[in-house]
C-alpha cells in the first residue's frame, strides 16, 4: 500500500509524494492555523502572506502543493495561480484554492486560472486531508508521467543517435555502392556504351556494368537482385567482384589464353557459372535475374543470356523496336540450370537497352505502372532528343514526370545502353 495517497490517520507519511506544502494567505491567524495542522502532519511548510511573496517562493523552491486564499490584495489567489502555472518548472504544483465564493461562475473562474480544488473557508481538518489526499494521487501521477516522458524522450535520443550512425554508414555504402559502376559511359570500337543506376534507397540491389577484355570485344550486364536494402546491395557487390572490369582474372565471364589475352565464355555459360556460386551459398537466399551480352563491335554480332531479366529493346536505325529474349530462371533459385543462347547482329545506328524493372513496374499518376509501351514511348522519346548517357537520365526524367510521388520510387531503377556503329571508330582494323 502506498501510505502517500492515504493520509488518514498518520497524514504525515505522504512526505513521499507530498512533502512540501506552501500556504498563502494575509492573514495571520489563518496562516498559524494551517501551519499547525499540516506541521502536525509530517508536512514541510512554507509561508507567504502575499501573492508576490508566494511566486518569489515558488521560483526558488517548488511547493508540491499550494493551499491559497482567494481574496488578499495586490495579487489575488486567481492572478497567483496563473503566474504559477506560468513558471518554468519541470514538476507540478496541485494548487487548491481557499475561499468562500461557490457560485459555478467563480469555480469556472477559477478552473481557468489553473486551480486544481476549491476548500471553502473556513477549512475543516478532515476535509483538508481528504484534498490534500486527492492532490497527492494527481501528483504521483503527474511525477509517473513525467518519468515515463523522460525515459521516451532519452530513448529517443538514443533512437537519433542510432539512426544518425546507420545513416551515416548508409551513405558510406551509397558511396560505395556507386563506385561498383565506375565508368558511366565509354566509346569501344565504333560505338558507345552508358551505363546508369538510380537506387530507390541509400543503396539498392540493381547493377549495372561492362567490361571490355579487347578493342572490340564487350561484356555489358544488367543485374536486379531480389528485395532491397543493405542484404540485396551486399549480393551486388559480391556480384560485382565476379564481373569485375578492373580485375580480369577474377571475372568469371573471361577465360585467360596461352597466359596472353583473356577470351570471352558464352553468356549461357556465364549464366551457369554465377548460378553456381550463388546457390553454393549458405545461408544466402536471395537470387537475382540478369540480363548479359557478349559482342563483337567490329561485326555487330552479340550473343545474349536472359535469366529471368526484364527482355532487352531493340531498337534499329529506323525505329522500328522490339524486345528481344524468352525469360528464363533467375540465378540463384535452383542449383541446376540452362540458359538459351540468343543470337543476333546488329546494324549500324541499332540501340541495345538492357534495364531493370523498376521502369516497367513504376507506378504512375494515373495508378497504373508504366509497362512495356511506356518503357518503348520514354526511349524512342529520349533516344531521338538525346545520345549516351543523356539518353538514360532523360529517360529517367521523363519517368518521374509520369508518377505521383517520385521521391517514393518503390524500386531501383537501373539501365544499360549500347549504341551500335554510331561514332567514329577510333580503332585501327
Amino acid at each position: 500500500m502506498n501510505p502517500t495517497l492515504n493520509l488518514g490517520s498518520d497524514p504525515g507519511k505522504a512526505a513521499g509524494v507530498v512533502s512540501r506544502v506552501l500556504i498563502v494567505d494575509d492573514s495571520a491567524l489563518q496562516l498559524k492555523i494551517m501551519r499547525t495542522m499540516l506541521s502536525k502532519w509530517g508536512f514541510e511548510v512554507l509561508e507567504a502572506s502575499s501573492g508576490r511573496e508566494a511566486l518569489e517562493i515558488c521560483r526558488l523552491t517548488p511547493p508540491d502543493l499550494i493551499l491559497s486564499d482567494w481574496m488578499m490584495p495586490e495579487m489575488n489567489g486567481l492572478e497567483l495561480c496563473r503566474q504559477i502555472r506560468a513558471l518554468d518548472h519541470k514538476g507540478y504544483g496541485y494548487f487548491i484554492l481557499l475561499t468562500s465564493k461557490s457560485a459555478k461562475d467563480d469555480v469556472a473562474q477559477g478552473l481557468d486560472a489553473g486551480a486544481d480544488d476549491f476548500l471553502t473557508k473556513p477549512v475543516n481538518a478532515h476535509e483538508l486531508r481528504a484534498r490534500i489526499n486527492a492532490g497527492a494521487r494527481v501528483v504521483s501521477m503527474e511525477r509517473a508521467l513525467s518519468e515515463k516522458n523522460r525515459e521516451v524522450s532519452e530513448a529517443l535520443a538514443e533512437l537519433t543517435e542510432i539512426h544518425e550512425a546507420i545513416d551515416k554508414d548508409l551513405r558510406q555504402a551509397r558511396t560505395i555502392q556507386q563506385s561498383l559502376v565506375p565508368e558511366r559511359t565509354r566509346v569501344i570500337a565504333n560505338s558507345r556504351v552508358s551505363l546508369m543506376l538510380h537506387p530507390c534507397g541509400h543503396v539498392g540491389g540493381d547493377l549495372v556494368g561492362m567490361f571490355a577484355p579487347g578493342a572490340d570485344r564487350l561484356g555489358l550486364y544488367s543485374i536486379d537482385v531480389s528485395g532491397h536494402g543493405i542484404t540485396s546491395a551486399m549480393v551486388t557487390a559480391r556480384v560485382a567482384g565476379y564481373l569485375s572490369s578492373t580485375f580480369p582474372d577474377q571475372n568469371i565471364a573471361l577465360e585467360r589464353r596461352f597466359d596472353r589475352f583473356h577470351s570471352m565464355r558464352s553468356p549461357t555459360e556465364v549464366g551457369c557459372l554465377l548460378n553456381q556460386r550463388l546457390a553454393a551459398d549458405p545461408g544466402v537466399e536471395e537470387y537475382l535475374t540478369m540480363a548479359y551480352v557478349a559482342a563483337n563491335l567490329r561485326s555487330g554480332t552479340l550473343r545474349m543470356v536472359q535469366a529471368g531479366h526484364p527482355p532487352p529493346l531493340l531498337m534499329s536505325s529506323d525505329g522500328h523496336v522490339e524486345f528481344i529474349g524468352n525469360g528464363g530462371l533467375p540465378i540463384g533459385l535452383v542449383e541446376e540450370v540452362s540458359y538459351d543462347d540468343i543470337r543476333l547482329t546488329l546494324k549500324p545506328g541499332d540501340k541495345l537497352l538492357l534495364y531493370s524493372d523498376g521502369f516497367t513496374e513504376a507506378v504512375l499518376k494515373s495508378g497504373e505502372m508504366l509497362g512495356n509501351d511506356g518503357l518503348v514511348e520514354i526511349f524512342a522519346q529520349s533516344a531521338a532528343e538525346a545520345e549516351g548517357p543523356e539518353v538514360l537520365e532523360d529517360m529517367y526524367w521523363r519517368l518521374t514526370q509520369q508518377m505521383a510521388d517520385p521521391e517514393q520510387m518503390g524500386d531501383d531503377v537501373s539501365a544499360a545502353l549500347l549504341e551500335f556503329g554510331t561514332v567514329a571508330d577510333s580503332v585501327d582494323p
